[in-house]
């Protein structure tokens, strides 16, 4: 079975060591950067299934470097931060991190945390596989889900990881109303540390993208669904 990589971008050498030391343990490819320009050179030649990313680097911040991933590579992102505060990590969420993780860590949930986000997209493709739908359309809006590339019209649509995730949550179970509790746990994970805020934020995100904010409706008092049969 083929190892998956981890690209680790981390300026405190021990911190870093610790990280790697771990993930070899546990069976994972590493490559270690302390700048974001090294790591930008290592996203490109080592092509990780996951990017370790601390936020405060000496040359760019974390945040810079993850919203520029998200917007260039379908790279899951878990951020290691100092910062506490709910509103820094929310901010994390909505430039692309799929979730992050406070020093000091114990170097156990950050594993935990790794296996749930690549254990998540294995069962995403596993489902784009078995449905046998690569090509999905409505409206002027298509998905390659091999790609999970987004279109409208003859414009790519930038999608974050998580965005695209969402999208399709809602989109194959179209007339289902799901609560942001279930979207938390459906797009995010059961163990996500965040609130439901962070649904409402990408949810936004999503509509202005698509340009089809009657597809994605808010059930007041419950949540969202994709409009079963909206301009189909």
């Amino acid at each position: 079975m083929e190892k998956s990589k981890i690209l680790i971008i981390e300026d405190e050498a021990a911190i870093a060591d610790l990280l790697e030391y771990g993930l070899i343990k546990e069976g994972y490819l590493t490559r270690k950067a302390r700048t974001g320009a090294e790591g930008w050179s290592l996203l490109e030649s080592f092509a990780p299934d996951l990017l370790l990313l601390d936020w405060m680097l000496p040359d760019e911040s974390g945040l810079d470097i993850c919203k520029k991933v998200t917007a260039s590579y379908n790279i899951p992102i878990l951020m290691i931060t100092a910062k506490s505060d709910i509103t820094d990590k929310i901010l994390g969420l909505e430039f692309g991190a799929d979730d992050y993780i406070t020093k000091p860590f114990d170097l156990r949930e950050v594993i935990a945390r790794i296996r749930t986000i690549l254990r998540r997209i294995a069962q995403a493709n596993r489902t784009a596989a078995e449905t046998q739908e690569e090509r999905i359309q409505f409206r002027d809006i298509v998905i390659n889900t091999a790609e999970r590339m987004v279109r409208k019209k003859d414009d790519w649509i930038d999608l974050t990881p998580k965005e695209y995730d969402l999208l399709m949550t809602l989109y194959q179970y179209r007339g289902k109303i799901f609560t942001r509790s279930e979207l938390l746990d459906s797009v995010w994970g059961y163990d996500f540390a965040g609130d439901t805020r962070t649904v409402d934020t990408h949810i936004q995100r999503l509509r202005k993208k698509l340009g089809c904010s009657d597809l994605i409706t808010t059930v007041f008092g419950i949540g969202y669904k994709f409009e079963k049969q909206a301009g189909f």
